[in-house]
């Protein structure tokens, strides 16, 4: 059974935080709250670890995983951005928006999408994903928390039901919402709007 904690959703326990980067260090999968839904995350570098959530969300090789980050910063070691996405990823972060983006070398190629070799990049607003992000000092890799029959879970005493022999911990952060991010591609450098979600869509219309 996997380890469950409750954290205040606006200033979360360090001793929470430190177990959560613990676990992700050891291979191991996480459940825990974004400013969009909640989500899973692995170590960026763990085969293992994204076996499993692709099991978890029965996903297909063309699945395009989103590397979070805390920041900016190290969005270049990731991705190839180009002076107009930069602009537009300053505008739009820390927020519910994720931003398809090539890959860099630095991107294990099984986090690509195999033919475009792109990979999602986001930046959360949500002290509890900023806290683990602060606390790996590196991106993880992540998905949102959507079961194969649809079943977006919002309720963590539900996720602890479902999922609770099938990750290794769940950070109970209270309510997140239903929808995921608005996903933009800036692959061309010209913004396309690939779906619609939590973030406004407008600018990218």
């Amino acid at each position: 059974m996997s380890e469950y904690y409750q954290v205040h959703p606006e200033n979360p326990q360090p001793r929470v935080i430190n177990q959560a980067v613990k676990v992700l260090l050891a291979g191991g999968v996480i459940v825990y709250p974004t400013d969009s839904t909640y989500a899973l995350g692995c170590h960026i570098g763990d085969k293992a670890a994204l076996d499993r959530i692709r099991r978890i969300r029965q996903l297909s090789s063309k699945h395009n995983f989103t590397l979070v980050c805390a920041d900016l910063s190290s969005l270049s070691s990731y991705a190839q951005v180009t002076n107009t996405a930069y602009r537009i990823l300053k505008a739009y972060t820390p927020g519910p928006y994720t931003f398809i983006l090539k890959a860099t070398p630095e991107v294990p190629r099984r986090l690509m999408h195999p033919k475009r070799k792109t990979i999602g990049l986001r930046v959360p607003d949500h002290p509890v994903a900023q806290a683990i992000l602060e606390g790996m000092g590196e991106p993880i890799m992540s998905t949102s928390l959507i079961l194969p029959d649809q079943d977006q879970l919002v309720d963590p005493y539900e996720m602890r039901m479902k999922l609770g022999k099938l990750v290794d911990l769940i950070i109970d952060g209270g309510a997140c919402g239903l929808d995921p991010t608005t996903m933009v591609d800036l692959v061309e450098g010209v913004p396309q709007l690939i779906r619609q979600g939590k973030g406004d869509p407008d600018p990218f219309r």
